[in-house]
């Protein structure tokens, strides 16, 4: 009669290494024992002071999420190469790890998360509250209507320096924060109206109603998209932002950094 390790044996039949996601030290130092093993730890922290190691810029609750940052940081770090089949061990049910994950990389798969988050000076849980923010627009639009939006996060000072006001700004005396249940409906509903939102590194809403003003020379962004997505590749390019951008006319939600075009996501798929 077969037996579990019959059923399941394939899952790490043939792998190119293991990657351990916040791993206990015992479990661990369970797999370093095993002979010829390339071992890939991700976690918030190396706790387990491990020679190749991937830093989670915040623990993802989706499993999806982790693997991907895990997998795009590993090819960053040339410790994977492309083709190349991944045991992903991490937790979905509790604290210790209990969930295997067979996974090839495939460098053709890149969705640009890791260099989203990866030596951004914004803080990494208000970049997800953006984010998050900005998928949840491209859902459900406002009032049931498709909706355009730029988010300029991190860098506020030399952010306000390159743009000018559009209209009055609602939190120029205020000091409320992305992320909070109540601003993200304040957000939702300004987003109706024209310029961008200028946050700072530490999630505080600096202003609303920006129009960008850098030079947009030189800035390379694909066919179709319009001036709200060139103005967010542009202070991404003049300053240590970054710029999440929904575009109302065909729904999708792209991140700029650096004056290049880092990740698209689809709200209907996310």
């Amino acid at each position: 009669m077969a037996g579990l390790d019959d059923v399941f044996g394939d899952i790490f039949s043939s792998v190119d290494a293991v990657v351990l996601f916040s791993p206990s030290g015992s479990y661990y130092e369970r797999f370093t024992e095993v002979d010829d093993l390339d071992l890939i730890v991700v976690g918030t922290e190396n706790a387990v002071g491990a020679d190749t190691f991937v830093e989670l810029p915040l623990a993802f609750d989706e499993m999806s999420e982790r693997i991907r940052f895990g997998i795009e940081g590993s090819f960053e770090q040339d410790l994977i190469e492309d083709g190349d089949v991944l045991a992903c061990a991490t937790s979905v049910f509790g604290d210790e790890i209990d969930t295997i994950s067979r996974v090839r990389a495939s460098a053709d798969q890149h969705t640009g998360i890791y260099d989203l988050f990866s030596k951004s000076r914004a803080d990494p849980d208000v970049i997800k509250s953006v984010l998050e923010l900005a998928i949840e627009l491209g859902k459900k639009g406002q009032k049931g209507k498709p909706v355009g939006a730029l988010f300029v996060v991190g860098d506020a000072g030399k952010v306000m320096n390159k743009s000018r006001p559009l209209s009055y700004n609602p939190f120029e005396k205020s000091h409320v924060h992305v992320g909070d249940p109540i601003v993200n409906v304040m957000l939702k509903e300004f987003s109706r109206l024209d310029g961008a939102f200028v946050i700072s590194d530490a999630g505080k809403i600096v202003s609303a109603y920006r129009y960008l003003e850098p030079s947009a020379e030189g800035v390379d962004i694909p066919k179709g998209l319009g001036a709200r997505h060139m103005a967010g590749g542009a202070i991404t390019r003049d300053t240590n932002a970054i710029a999440i951008v929904l575009s109302e006319s065909d729904g999708l939600v792209r991140a700029f950094k650096a004056g290049e075009l880092i990740l698209e996501v689809d709200p209907e798929a996310y």
